[in-house]
């Protein structure tokens, strides 16, 4: 059953050289679920006289945000061992909108351990665990920085880590199960 929902879809994917497929395909997913998707390429923008590209990026993103009525966010690791940080901010606007969010990562492992693999771990003495500079690592199961699980937690959800075929931000399993659940959510 259609409905005029419409939902933010946050991710390092507008990066990917196939940042519109795959947009392109995460939007037919949407109208399959019963939602309008709202990718951030879909504007196409140039910056005016004294605007830089940038800040009309921004802004377009900032309002297709507001207009949305629930995001979905891709966390899975971009560019080193956390989610990309604009979909973090996104994930956070969101909360602080009070609007409902839900994500996903195609990494199973937690934040922690991909830490440790990537920087090493040891004890510290206060029994906590540093990497090899000597920097703190959260420890606590995460997807991701506890912030950005917070939010989710907050609002009785999770960072869905669904068991993916595909690396990177090719499989779309998580991205469903989160249709999923705003489907549920909205009562759709």
């Amino acid at each position: 059953m259609p409905s005029n929902r419409k939902i933010y879809l946050a991710g390092p994917e507008v990066f990917l050289p196939d940042a519109r497929a795959i947009g392109l395909r995460k939007k037919i997913l949407c109208e399959e679920f019963g939602f309008v998707g709202l990718y951030p390429l879909d504007n196409e923008l140039a910056a005016a006289p004294g605007e830089t590209l940038d800040e009309k990026i921004f802004s377009a993103n900032v309002a297709l945000m507001r207009e949305a009525d629930a995001g979905v966010f891709n966390l899975t690791p971009f560019r080193g061992v956390g989610a990309d940080p604009g979909t973090a901010f996104e994930l956070g606007f969101f909360a602080a909108l009070g609007k409902p969010v839900f994500a996903y990562t195609n990494d199973a492992a937690s934040l922690f351990d991909r830490v440790a693999a990537a920087h090493g771990v040891h004890a510290a003495p206060e029994g906590d665990y540093c990497d090899a500079q000597g920097l703190s690592i959260e420890n606590f199961g995460n997807a991701d920085n506890l912030m950005l699980d917070g939010a989710l937690k907050a609002l009785g959800r999770r960072v869905i880590r669904p068991d993916v075929t595909l690396p990177g931000c090719g499989d779309l399993a998580g991205f469903m199960a989160c249709l999923r659940q705003a489907r549920t959510h909205f009562g759709i």
